[in-house]
């Protein structure tokens, strides 16, 4: 049984790895000359990790990660706590796996470094992906015709195999766009600050925790605009820019975003939902099928519990029983994936909140839910095991 995924992002990656571990022959290609992953900070909550054990992974990646006790939310203006949520031991406890806090080119090494390298061409820029009924093929600029059972579309938010698949479908712009660093815990040592935590504000948010073991703070301030701002990992802010847009907030949110060096600024996008993923042989996974705002932290956690149910439910399958093993997949994960995007957009409408009634209520809401509950809201989605078939909708 062969397979061809595309795109060597972290649903790519832990696709390829899953497959491979059913007894898949997997060939990944990825359109970049070399095996990069930009960004900074991500959160794998203990529903990723979970599936990281099971792909042999998860101690290279806990290796390089950060531990948070707690996770803390708190008032713009004066860093009043409004809640706090375990984490830590006791989420690992609960729910059977760690929450790690990692710079995503960590985790997009350990990945990278489980694929055998023979399965991987690189420089391989993918044009078209058609199929019949027994197989599907995969062609690439220079020509390059390659066949398969299975082809997995795992090239992000952007993705060319969504539009193939389904016909034309832009990534929307949420309204949102945010500034992103990375600090040196020297640079921030005087501040005494939660190991994560985010500050909520009228129209904004500030997020901001610990990688690489607690070697670099990664900052994220979100804000609100109706222009609509360019989706890069690379485009630097102007100088200042990031301390005009926080005007007002409380000093210690201010002093990091003073004492960041090199400041990025990116919007953020997403796609609506979809129906079903898969037509015949190709499937989408990740960002292609599902991409959405981060504001709760489950976009790359979706990613890899989609690898995961896909190795499943291509466990034992024959060259003919593809199209219907997909079906089983999606069936499995459309839903979740789509509820975690309605609940990541809510999430931000609740963050940014004006002043007032609206904003008090949130804060009771919220400091009662933690009285009553050890973990946030969206832990009830950790708990949830991705292989378990009683899942399928």
């Amino acid at each position: 049984m062969r397979a061809i995924v595309v795109g060597a992002g972290i649903g790519g990656l832990a696709a390829t790895l899953s497959l491979r571990r059913t007894g898949w022959d997997v060939t990944l290609v990825e359109r970049t000359p070399h095996f990069t992953e930009v960004g900074a900070g991500i959160q794998l909550a203990p529903n990723a990790t979970r599936v990281l054990r099971r792909l042999d992974v998860l101690d290279a990646v806990a290796a390089h990660a950060a531990r948070p006790s707690h996770v803390s939310f708190r008032t713009w203006s004066d860093g009043a706590e409004i809640c706090r949520y375990a984490l830590g031991r006791e989420a690992e406890e609960e729910f059977g796996a760690p929450y790690l806090l990692l710079h995503r080119a960590d985790l997009h090494k350990a990945l990278t470094a489980a694929v055998p390298p023979e399965a991987v061409h690189l420089n391989t820029t993918v044009v078209d992906i058609t199929q019949d009924d027994d197989s599907a093929y995969v062609t690439t600029a220079t020509g390059e015709r390659l066949r398969a059972d299975l082809v997995v579309a795992a090239d992000g938010i952007r993705s060319a195999a969504r539009q193939w698949l389904f016909g034309k479908d832009e990534a929307v712009f949420s309204g949102t766009a945010a500034y992103r660093a990375l600090l040196p815990a020297e640079e921030v040592a005087d501040l005494v600050l939660p190991p994560l935590a985010a500050w909520l504000g009228p129209d904004r948010h500030f997020v901001h925790y610990w990688v690489r073991r607690g070697e670099l703070l990664n900052v994220v301030a979100v804000f609100s605009t109706e222009a609509v701002a360019q989706e890069s990992w690379t485009a630097r802010a102007e100088p200042g820019e990031q301390l005009s847009e926080f005007t007002g907030w409380d000093a210690r949110v201010l002093k990091v975003l003073e004492r960041a060096g090199q400041v990025f600024r990116y919007g953020i996008f997403t796609r609506p939902p979809l129906p079903r993923w898969n037509v015949g042989r190709v499937t989408l996974l990740g960002d292609s099928a599902h991409a959405m705002v981060p504001f709760q932290a489950q976009g790359a956690a979706q990613a890899i519990l989609d690898a995961a149910v896909l190795g499943d439910a291509l466990r034992n399958a024959t060259p003919a029983e593809v199209p219907e093993a997909l079906d089983h997949y999606a069936c499995r994960r459309v839903s979740a994936a789509t509820s975690m995007q309605a609940r990541s957009a809510q999430a931000g409408r609740d963050f940014h909140l004006p002043d007032g009634p609206e904003a008090e209520a949130r804060n009771t809401r919220m400091a009662a839910h933690a009285r009553e509950h050890r973990f946030m809201p969206v832990a009830t989605a950790w708990g949830t095991d991705a292989l378990d078939r009683r899942t399928e909708g």
